[in-house]
């Protein structure tokens, strides 16, 4: 494949606290709020916008305050009229998509990067609506080689630009940074560093790209979303019958082949996957996915062939941190 020529970043956002009690993004855009404010930075060829996603959800530390922010970013939920009525997280995806796009337009921010927490075991994810995104790609492939802590991870949603749901799809390239396991509403302070050293790679490949570094091509691993699985329910009261099965609890993707336990029945039954095909297991018993019927999801894995890539340095322009 041939290098392909792309313009450089020149504004990228960073975003915490889009969903309130994932504490991690809320800690890491407020300590590099109060770096900034105590010297200046030397001058980069990008400007960083640091973002406080959801200010309420974070003072109350909740996920959101009447609605889940981070599926407010569609398109037709963008362009919906407000009302006196209209939840909170709706004039927030608003406000947030004239602050970051708006979402579709030469205007949008060459990059977002959105910061979650997860309880599950799922170690450092991207979480995109693109498998051909090569920007994000290859700032995946560079932190897969630079961070040793960590797994790194790339979780492909299937999903047109305009039924893209989540922040990050305001700019023109974006992904979720999702880290964990780490509890809603705490810090562990291993996670916190594996997102301080997530971004600092992240921006380390931006200025390498924007000073006309030419990175090669090759392939990566993608995980694509093929299904999400419920918990067993009461049929009458729909109230969870069984947990996670503990061969299958934080083994976030590991290949789950069908007849493999799945669940255990709180009357001691193990019920087993019932799937024609192995899929790999990811968000298993995520605390934040009760409330909408996913007790885990499943992905195909393929290899995604990216192509060389370098800056067009002819449409570079110069920013400075904000």
């Amino acid at each position: 494949m041939s290098t392909v020529s792309l313009p450089a970043l020149s504004r990228v956002a960073v975003c915490g606290g889009t969903h309130g009690n994932e504490l991690s993004g809320v800690y890491l855009v407020r300590e590099r709020l109060k770096k900034k404010q105590q010297q200046r930075e030397g001058q980069e060829s990008f400007s960083v916008t640091m973002v406080m996603g959801n200010p309420r959800a974070v003072q109350q530390c909740r996920r959101y305050t009447e609605a889940d922010l981070n599926r407010c970013f569609t398109r037709a939920t963008l362009n919906s009229p407000i009302s006196d009525k209209t939840p909170y997280e709706i004039i927030r995806s608003q406000e947030l998509n004239g602050l970051l796009g708006p979402k579709g337009s030469p205007k949008a921010m060459d990059l977002v990067c959105d910061l979650h927490n997860t309880t599950a075991n799922m170690g450092l994810c991207f979480i995109t609506f693109s498998d051909s995104d090569w920007i994000s790609l290859h700032i995946y492939r560079h932190l897969q080689r630079e961070l040793a802590t960590i797994p790194v991870r790339y979780i492909h949603f299937d999903l047109p630009k305009n039924e893209a749901y989540s922040l990050e799809s305001v700019g023109k390239h974006g992904f979720a940074m999702e880290i964990g396991p780490q509890p809603h509403g705490s810090v562990r302070s291993n996670v916190f560093v594996a997102m301080q050293e997530g971004i600092e790679l992240m921006l380390e490949w931006i200025r390498l790209f924007n000073s006309g570094t030419h990175f090669e091509g090759g392939s990566v691993e993608v995980f694509t979303l093929v299904k999400n699985i419920d918990y067993p329910r009461d049929p009458e009261t729909r109230s969870i019958t069984a947990a996670i099965h503990p061969e299958l609890q934080d083994r976030d993707f590991c290949l789950l082949h069908p007849g493999d336990p799945l669940f255990l029945s709180f009357s001691g039954e193990t019920l087993r996957y019932k799937g024609k095909e192995p899929l790999y297991p990811f968000f298993v018993n995520e605390c934040a996915y009760y409330e909408t019927g996913i007790a885990l999801s499943l992905a195909s894995r393929r290899r995604v062939t990216i192509p060389s890539i370098q800056c067009n340095r002819d449409r570079l322009t110069m920013g400075t941190d904000v």
